[in-house]
């Protein structure tokens, strides 16, 4: 395993901001780290890279023990924060080449070029850090947590300050470098989340909630809905009226219905049309949303 988290919890004063927080990131894995503001996210994420230590609890990374080996487990993370901090006065270049340095990397200057273009900051490079807009600050900092060629890469909303264009860009860097190192993200964007990650795991309060493939957490509910159009009129009442249907609202004369998994309610909704001579002009099955499984999760 890349990241083995063990049993970690974490207090500042008598608060805790994590209660035995444990899970595995796998090598080549793209894993969503999700939760809401105060859950532990960010928390998490620096003790995984030595910025701060746990109260209880082991982390290793790639093998090295974040509290004995801290320094070895560095040369293997490259590490964008929440709050990405730059140098404002130096220039593009200058400070991709201060930080390849830092690392000791051998032919700095090939490297500081080459994730200028992996990153898109080309026609930015000669300028100073502090003229560029929120976009490209975000693009320079992701140029400085790859330049050391890290194994494991640890992103705090990466996409922040991204515009449409740039958005799609970043989102298929982050899936290429999953096929060769371990990447974990945090962000509030769930779109991103199913388009990107492999596996997904929500904390809450502290702790962990739900750690599963992206997939089977959106099929893993107990509910599921159903939007159907009728051609003619049908009321509330004989909505609620036919087997299987538990809520259901008229929304722009689409009804969208609430129902349990445990039967079709499509083929009752179809029989009910035929038995009353209501043509059915649309049916369908409507798949459960990332977000969905995030707020039924981080509401309880």
């Amino acid at each position: 395993m890349s990241i083995e988290v063990k049993n970690i919890t974490k207090l500042y004063g008598e608060q805790k901001a994590l209660n035995n927080v444990s899970f595995n990131v796998g090598s080549n894995e793209i894993v969503g780290f999700l939760g809401p503001n105060g859950a532990g996210k960010s928390t998490m994420m620096k003790i995984i890279t030595c910025y701060i230590p746990p109260t209880e609890g082991t982390v290793s990374v790639c093998g090295f023990d974040t509290n004995e080996q801290s320094i070895e487990v560095r040369k293997q993370i490259g590490y964008l924060p929440e709050h990405n901090p730059l140098y404002l006065d130096m220039y593009v270049k200058e400070f991709l080449e201060f930080t390849g340095n830092l690392y000791k990397i051998k032919n700095t200057k090939e490297r500081v070029k080459e994730m200028i273009e992996t990153t898109g900051l080309q026609i930015e490079q000669n300028k100073k850090i502090g003229a560029l807009s929120k976009g490209y600050r975000q693009r320079v900092g992701l140029a400085q947590a790859m330049i050391h060629d890290p194994k494991v890469l640890i992103m705090d909303e990466p996409t922040t300050g991204l515009d449409p264009n740039q958005l799609e860009d970043i989102r298929a860097l982050i899936i290429k470098l999953g096929k060769e190192k371990t990447v974990m993200l945090s962000t509030h964007i769930m779109q991103e989340v199913e388009a990107m990650c492999d596996r997904v795991i929500i904390i809450n309060k502290g702790e962990i909630v739900a750690n599963d493939q992206t997939q089977t957490l959106q099929q893993n509910t107990t509910k599921q809905l159903i939007t159907v159009e009728f051609d003619k009129d049908v009321s509330l009442q004989a909505i609620k009226s036919i087997t299987g249907v538990e809520d259901a609202v008229l929304v722009d004369k689409t009804w969208k219905i609430v129902a349990s998994i445990e039967s079709d309610v499509r083929k009752e909704l179809f029989n009910y049309a035929v038995k009353n001579n209501i043509g059915v002009l649309t049916l369908n099955k409507e798949e459960q949303k990332l977000e969905d499984v995030f707020k039924a999760l981080t509401k309880k």
